[in-house]
């Protein structure tokens, strides 16, 4: 490592860290206005975005990356305005830092409440997606925290363009000049010594590939909350509406396949072989997917194209136009694939069953277990938590969409009358 990078990165989070005290005493008046500040300055400046954004795009495709991920990486004015409508509804929506969780009385006398506080300082490692350089900037700011920022090397161009539009629009607020900043490297070395510096920075949220999720968690002194892989499931259970199985099968696979909620796995009742599948499986082949099927499926779906499936389909997030296919017996059979090749992320049943539905919902291990809706409904803005910072699969302190409330900690606030011990 260069001492120029460990400098570079020393001085970022030094910044971060005096950023986080200023920004936390920040009023809501003053928080919205930035977010404002910034949605108007992305109006301003689609032109430039676009233009920057065509660069990562020119290298994607020489890079050989697929068509569902070059379009992961796609700015287009469209997406740009999506990114400042994204930042008003976090200006629209309640100011947690301050909110009230718990309040009681203790016989003492004593008067305790529990209040949420902003973490702090939260570093945010992100691949392709340019659009997460504005979502985790709102969502930080909104929350009361400093942003430290490191996007991958697909996005460079589309990045430092996002970046220089924040510090242009924070500069006539009054937030600190710091309180969002981009690391403008993506050299490996830089995330190395960012991830030793737990003096400064309080949490890291890791978000892309398995590997950048396993390298993160494995290397960093500071807390880790990992927005892991999305091998996410929809089971049609006996006797579901073949239309809506139909729908909801094929757009959820097809809709975006390169987005974490997507399915990767369609999981289908043994009585549903030889009257729902083919048909399905017809649809999804004839929007470009592949299929790989166990060996019951690709006996009911016949002249479909199809291909093997086995543990190492079922376990892998395609990301792109291809689906695994594993047929099961029982409502408890399918509750058992899932939690064992499922990641954590959205699972859904489509069923008539209420009873069986609240005992998918149950016993699924994920942070968001649908019934008759698909999975492409786990997401901020379709939960109402406007732009999301992620979708954690951890278990501690935060689970599924996170929005403003997720990115704070919490204190307690204690009123006395003297009392002592």
């Amino acid at each position: 490592m260069s001492e120029q990078i460990t400098e570079l990165i020393d001085t970022i989070a030094r910044q971060a860290r005096d950023a986080s005290r200023g920004i936390s005493a920040a009023t809501t008046a003053q928080k919205n206005q930035a977010l404002e500040a910034i949605a108007r300055e992305l109006e301003s400046n689609r032109k430039t975005l676009t233009e920057e954004n065509q660069k990562d795009l020119q290298a994607a495709e020489q890079n050989g990356l697929t068509e569902a991920m070059i379009d992961r990486l796609r700015l287009t004015h469209d997406r740009i305005d999506g990114m400042a409508q994204g930042l008003r509804q976090l200006i629209d929506l309640p100011d947690p830092v301050g909110g009230l969780i718990e309040e009681k009385k203790r016989p003492n006398g004593l008067q305790i409440r529990k209040v949420r506080t902003p973490i702090g300082v939260i570093g945010i490692i992100y691949e392709s997606r340019p659009n997460v350089t504005i979502d985790c900037a709102g969502l930080c700011l909104k929350s009361g925290n400093a942003a430290i920022l490191r996007g991958g090397k697909e996005a460079l161009h589309s990045n430092r363009a996002l970046a220089n539009i924040i510090a242009n629009a924070l500069q006539g607020t009054d937030l600190p000049k710091h309180s969002v900043q981009l690391i403008p490297t993506t050299d490996r070395s830089a995330l190395n010594h960012l991830l030793t510096l737990d003096e400064y920075v309080h949490c890291i949220i890791p978000r892309g590939g398995e590997g950048l999720i396993r390298f993160v968690s494995e290397n960093s002194r500071i807390p880790v909350i990992k927005h892991y892989k999305g091998v996410c499931n929809l089971y049609l259970d006996e006797g579901c509406d073949p239309a809506m199985a139909q729908d909801i099968a094929v757009s959820a696979k097809c809709g975006r396949p390169g987005v974490c909620n997507a399915i990767e796995n369609l999981i289908v009742h043994s009585s549903l072989l030889d009257t729902l599948l083919p048909s399905i499986a017809q649809k999804l082949h004839e929007k470009g997917c592949q299929i790989f099927a166990d060996q019951r499926a690709t006996q009911a779906i016949g002249a479909t194209p199809s291909q093997p499936a086995g543990d190492a389909e079922f376990a892998e997030e395609f990301l792109d136009l291809r689906i695994a296919i594993k047929t099961v017996d029982s409502l408890e059979d399918a509750i058992s694939f899932i939690n064992q090749f499922g990641s954590g992320h959205s699972e859904s049943i489509l069923s008539p069953s209420a009873n069986r539905a609240e005992k998918f919902q149950r016993e699924v291990d994920a942070s968001s277990v649908y019934w008759n809706a698909s999975t492409r409904f786990t997401d901020g803005f379709e939960f109402g938590l406007g732009a999301e910072i992620g979708i954690s699969t951890d278990r501690l302190h935060a689970r599924g969409p996170m929005g403003l409330e997720e990115l704070c900690s919490y204190k307690y606030l204690i009123a006395g009358t003297g009392q002592w011990k």
